[in-house]
């Protein structure tokens, strides 16, 4: 379901990232629809979270990354941000001392005025929050962390959620809620990148998947395609 693949949300062409004088990602090309997620998977060292850092201008890149067209190249990440790019990185940056509210609250884009989200949304989307409003970031467990800084993330009404490995450590049921979510930004046109190591949900999420190996793309394609190609996935995912 390549929804916006005549006008994509996001194109990236010729990506390249170093670490110092380490090359990490070597001429990585693709575009993304909106409303459409597309799942990153690989092995560990394939160069799947650096692509996130690249399109947030957290790494020294060359090559383009264009948002509806605009190149962010060279943009600092709060301009890409206020482009409409929002990430959620693995390490769950919640704000520990302030409360859920006001956790919200921050995540808002200072004048804009017609959100696709709403305070309600969030409570609805994650009903643990409805009676922990005053509760303290900090004292939430890991997976509730986690879903805070989805929340967050979300309340500065992005058009593209990069999200990396958004179900690393959750009990099942809060996987489930994560997949849940992503299905609703989907239905609401939110175009995700999402950097996930558990096979099974990023297939079952997933309108396409992206290979990565050794910092290139090796497959680009519909989730079926790569679960029908055995010799593919041994190469490049299975351990």
């Amino acid at each position: 379901m390549s929804v916006g693949a005549h006008h994509p949300v996001l194109q990236v062409q010729g990506l390249q990232a170093w670490y110092g004088k380490s090359q990490v990602l070597h001429g990585v090309d693709f575009q993304l629809g909106a409303g459409e997620i597309v799942a990153v998977l690989g092995r560990n060292g394939a160069g799947r979270s650096t692509l996130a850092r690249a399109i947030m201008g957290h790494v020294l890149c060359a090559g383009s990354v264009r948002l509806h067209g605009l190149e962010l190249r060279g943009q600092p990440t709060h301009a890409r941000a206020r482009a409409g790019l929002g990430y959620v990185p693995e390490s769950r940056d919640v704000f520990p001392s302030l409360s859920v509210q006001h956790n919200l609250v921050l995540g808002q884009k200072p004048g804009h005025r017609h959100p696709r989200w709403t305070f309600a949304d969030m409570y609805r989307l994650f009903p643990q929050f409805a009676q922990r409003r005053d509760t303290p970031a900090g004292v939430l467990s890991g997976g509730e962390q986690q879903m805070l800084a989805l929340a967050r993330t979300l309340m500065g009404d992005p058009d593209l959620l990069i999200v990396d490995e958004p179900t690393e450590g959750l009990a099942p049921q809060l996987v489930e809620q994560v997949a849940d979510f992503l299905t609703v930004l989907r239905a609401r046109g939110v175009s995700v990148l999402l950097i996930e190591h558990k096979r099974t949900v990023a297939l079952r999420l997933a309108d396409r998947c992206l290979l990565m190996g050794h910092g290139r793309l090796v497959f680009d394609g519909v989730p079926a395609a790569l679960s029908a190609d055995a010799a593919l996935r041994r190469e490049w995912l299975e351990v």
